[in-house]
């Protein structure tokens, strides 16, 4: 008996749109729409026209532009695949494709799902979804008071400094609105608000920068090892091999860039206030390592920390060296 061939569909994620390449037996159909909610609409529809109800939908990993999208054809009951973008990459080398187009992208991702069958991809629970838009807005609007703030030291007439200061007074009474609903949203369930307090105690950490790691690892769903979630991150090392020469250079940074941002300043933090770390430190300034790296390593270091605490669901204890 002839195995049924699985439709397969590859999605090239922009800011604005959206390009889809649908890949049914030896039939190929392509699709753009507006990455907005009108638009994962109209794609569904157009898939429900062509019959592919039960096609496996893959996209890059590639930032938050993709994850509308992804959990809204996940809750429709597709099949969904998120991939590294460097499995994309290497495929594509592999098939020696030089032109890139958005709709060659989506044409290779949709490949790439077909020959790899890459895994399942599982979003967050819908109190985990709320809070990383609650805490991604949050950051939002206070880059917009940081903007404002800026703009409000070169202006040079009375008109426009009152307009901004009015902007900012504004900006400033939503984002207190903001984190107290953040703060509701945690008190209403009881597995955020243990999660929160137990981060809270890590040195370097604040309530605040424990709220931003769990919205951001999915209260650590995405990962299963300490290796995976340094990953996830972009804290791992770049590695070059070249026959017998093996090198560790750069971190990776293809990961979650808001998550390296709230250990970045949980880094400095702790780096200047905490006596857990002055040890740690201090190894490594004696080893010569750049202040650069010294903050990468102390990010890693709290990155693990958390994680091994919440999977253990034990609380810090300063006696455990660094």
């Amino acid at each position: 008996m002839e195995e049924k061939t699985v439709d397969v569909l590859g999605l090239d994620i922009g800011k604005y749109e959206l390009h889809a390449v649908l890949i049914q037996g030896e039939r190929m159909v392509r699709k753009s729409v507006g990455n907005t909610q009108a638009g994962h609409e109209q794609l569904l529809r157009w898939l429900i026209n062509r019959k592919a109800k039960e096609a496996h939908v893959c996209l890059e990993a590639t930032g938050s532009y993709g994850i509308a999208v992804a959990e809204f054809l996940h809750d429709r009951g597709y099949l969904v695949s998120v991939v590294n973008p460097m499995q994309i990459k290497a495929f594509g080398h592999s098939e020696l494709v030089r032109t890139k187009t958005d709709a060659v992208d989506a044409a290779l991702i949709a490949r790439f799902c077909r020959a790899t069958q890459p895994m399942r991809w599982q979003p967050p629970p819908a109190h985990i979804r709320e809070l990383r838009a609650l805490v991604r807005r949050r950051e939002t609007l206070t880059e917009l008071v940081t903007a404002e703030g800026n703009r409000l030291e070169a202006a040079t007439t009375t008109e426009v400094r009152r307009s901004i200061r009015a902007v900012v007074r504004n900006l400033r009474a939503e984002l207190k609105r903001l984190e107290a609903e953040i703060d509701r949203h945690v008190d209403q369930h009881p597995d955020l608000r243990a999660q929160v307090d137990r981060l809270d105690e890590i040195p370097g950490f604040g309530e605040l920068t424990a709220v931003k790691v769990i919205a951001e690892t999915h209260a650590f769903m995405v990962c299963n090892s300490s290796k995976e979630i340094v990953a996830f991150a972009g804290l791992n090392p770049r590695l070059y091999q070249s026959g017998s020469i093996v090198r560790r250079g750069r971190i990776s940074r293809i990961g979650n860039p808001a998550l390296r941002k709230a250990l970045y300043y949980a880094a400095l933090s702790a780096k200047r206030h905490a006596a857990y770390f002055r040890p740690f430190v201090a190894r490594l300034q004696a080893a010569g390592k750049r202040p650069k790296v010294i903050i990468t390593a102390i990010m890693r270091k709290l990155l693990i920390l958390a994680f091994q605490l919440t999977k253990t669901q034990t609380h810090f204890n300063p006696a455990y060296g660094s």
